[in-house]
């Protein structure tokens, strides 16, 4: 299966927000399907602007699969430091957003 025809796929079969469902309003994951298929699709900015703690997110994933198979010396510390920040961006981001639809 050729790379473009995967993701077209994976476009259709997105999962819905329930929070966006049952109560009209994003939750802080909204967007970050979107985000994924945007990043393999190699545009960058369009992923950031979807959901901007993407290029934490990825990062923090693939270090923590990698750090199951290879011991790295501050592997703890990284990890927490990477969570920490993509948590805090998450956050950031959500409030920025319900307060933009407040105003």
């Amino acid at each position: 299966m050729q790379l473009a025809t995967f993701l077209l796929v994976l476009e259709d079969y997105m999962l819905p927000c329930l929070n966006k469902k049952l109560f009209g309003i994003d939750c802080p994951g909204c967007g970050l399907q979107r985000s994924i298929v945007l990043f393999l699709k190699g545009d960058f900015s369009a992923a950031f602007d979807m959901y901007p703690a993407i290029f934490t997110l990825i990062p923090l994933v693939l270090f923590a699969i990698t750090s199951q198979f290879i011991r790295f010396r501050f592997d703890s510390t990284i990890k927490v430091t990477l969570g920490i920040l993509s948590g805090s961006i998450i956050l950031v981001n959500y409030i920025l957003k319900m307060t933009h639809l407040t105003h």
